[in-house]
């Protein structure tokens, strides 16, 4: 059987920037460093408004939903890689919007935090927060259990080796690319 995520989804819409993903006041963050890295998890998605809800549990330091869906043009604004970190850090394994913001998109596979996946048909307005879904790797499709009804998805490509291995340096000394430490 090939690779899958199962779990809860947590939904949003369009144009989520990096600012909501992680505000600017927690990037003294250092990532390298464990307890700073777990600590800026633990800010992911405070920056949204208050009509999403809470990603994070008050008191907790990971979210109940490992996969994200969105709309278009997910990541957009500064181009942090604290982003896709912090949403590692929080426990997402994976993103499934309509369309990505360039540089956060790169982030994702330059960092290997997390799995950006482009969905096929605009999910974010089909589908709620809270549902179990799964995601098919070796299908590139999304099974919603809840509604019963499974949804393609665009393949991932070459990112998706690059993700697997845990980002790019990772990947390139895997790879012979460069020297192994």
């Amino acid at each position: 059987m090939g690779k899958v995520i199962r779990g809860l989804i947590f939904v949003l819409d369009d144009n989520i920037d990096t600012d909501q993903i992680i505000p600017a006041e927690y990037l003294t963050l250092v990532p390298s460093k464990p307890d700073e890295y777990e600590k800026l998890g633990s800010y992911a998605l405070v920056g949204l408004p208050d009509r999403y809800g809470k990603f994070i549990d008050p008191g907790e330091i990971k979210t109940h939903y490992p996969i994200i869906i969105a709309g278009e043009n997910f990541g957009c604004g500064s181009s942090r890689e604290h982003a896709p970190i912090a949403l590692g850090a929080a426990g997402v394994e994976a993103v499934i919007a309509l369309s990505y913001a360039r540089i956060f998109f790169r982030n994702c596979s330059a960092t290997g935090e997390l799995y950006p996946w482009e969905s096929v048909d605009r999910l974010c307005d089909q589908f709620e927060t809270g549902q179990e879904v799964t995601i098919d790797f070796e299908q590139n499709q999304l099974v919603n259990h809840t509604l019963g009804k499974t949804y393609d998805l665009k393949p991932l490509g070459e990112v998706g080796p690059v993700i697997d291995a845990g980002g790019i340096f990772a990947y390139a000394r895997q790879t012979g690319m460069i020297a192994a430490k």
